[in-house]
């Protein structure tokens, strides 16, 4: 009778393990091929090898990108050294990227290693750079302000709360506020892996200000990207191993209600939104298992999708960009100014194209 049980027992474990499995599998699109969507004119970023996870680009043309992110699970180039923030100007006929200094005593640079970035300008057209970092692997904000001029960062402040444990990406909606998705809930990085193997979805956004900080939408299965309309009246959400991109309706007191769901076949990352159209440019993960587990022989792959009238009954989605990993392994983000796109990766290049 005791080895009927134990059989049995084994049996359901088994079970259990294959549907996990064929779960995980299906989350992470691991059968997923790409057919490359190619643009008239792209060049690869001179200066970049080790990743340009995110980046926002001003009104003026000037775009600030992460680069050097060190993440758990994760393929790095360059595991040794401390990650940077660099600087592009895309009114230039063949833009290269700068690094931007750091200053200021009570930031430690050794151990920087940026990811989600987000600016603001206030009325007196001083740029602040709110970017999430992972010291250690445990998660901060940092925030600098940006001295064209000298060609440098000044860091004003570093945030930490214990509803930010693991953040991901970041969106502005002052100096000092923000709405800030944590990917996971678990801090410890064997827990961690269980709930993305297992699909809990327990990952939030919360909203943070010097006197308030909140939980405004939870229940997502690894929040990722988050950005708002150029009305500030939506905020976008990108909950990746769903496939989905959430809109929510953003209220007065910070507070949100969602709105609607998209679906997509494929890992939605970061989301970009054009400043003069409203259009949502994601970089995306068509096969995320080979970002998780790399193999240079099988590299992943890179998709940027645009979405149109979100907010209509009807939007349009449009691929706009996929490559195989050929050219492009890993892409996270995508930016539009003045007909060009730069798309950057998790850890490897960017991509600077012609639309």
């Amino acid at each position: 009778m005791a080895k009927l049980v134990i059989l049995t027992l084994l049996g359901l474990g088994l079970a259990l393990f294959r549907d996990h499995r064929a779960s995980y599998q299906a989350r992470l699109n691991a059968f997923r091929e790409v057919k490359p969507v190619e643009l008239p004119n792209c060049n690869l970023v001179k200066g970049i090898e080790s990743g340009s996870e995110d980046l926002e680009i001003l009104p003026s043309g000037l775009a600030f990108i992460t680069s050097g992110l060190r993440y758990p699970g994760i393929k790095s180039f360059e595991p040794d050294k401390p990650g940077k923030i660099l600087l592009m100007d895309l009114n230039e006929e063949d833009p290269s990227v700068l690094e931007l200094r750091i200053t200021g005593s009570t930031f430690d640079h050794s151990s920087f290693n940026p990811h989600g970035i987000s600016t603001f300008t206030d009325e007196d057209n001083t740029v602040y750079l709110l970017v999430v970092n992972h010291p250690d692997f445990k998660s901060t904000v940092e925030l600098f302000k940006f001295q064209q001029e000298e060609k440098s960062l000044l860091h004003l402040k570093t945030i930490r709360h214990k509803l930010l444990p693991n953040l991901n990406d970041i969106v502005a909606v002052g100096p000092e506020h923000f709405y800030a998705t944590n990917d996971h809930y678990f801090v410890d990085q064997y827990l961690r892996s269980w709930e993305i193997y297992l699909g809990l979805a327990w990952s939030y956004v919360a909203y943070y200000s010097p006197t308030d900080v909140q939980v405004m939408a939870d229940g997502f299965d690894f929040a990722n990207g988050i950005n708002i309309s150029p009305d500030g009246k939506y905020v976008y959400i990108a909950e990746l191993l769903a496939h989905k991109i959430h809109v929510y309706e953003k209220h007065a007191n910070w507070t949100l209600t969602p709105l609607k769901s998209l679906d997509f076949n494929t890992l939605v990352d970061n989301i970009s939104v054009d400043p003069v159209t409203g259009d949502l440019w994601v970089g995306c993960h068509p096969n995320g298992m080979r970002i998780f587990f790399y193999d240079p022989k099988n590299p992943p792959a890179s998709e940027v999708i645009r979405i149109q009238n979100i907010l209509t009954e009807e939007p349009k989605v449009t691929l706009v960009y996929a490559d195989n990993g050929t050219v492009l392994q890993g892409s996270t983000v995508a930016s539009v100014y003045k007909g060009k796109m730069l798309i950057g990766t998790v850890f490897q290049k960017a991509l600077y194209c012609e639309l």
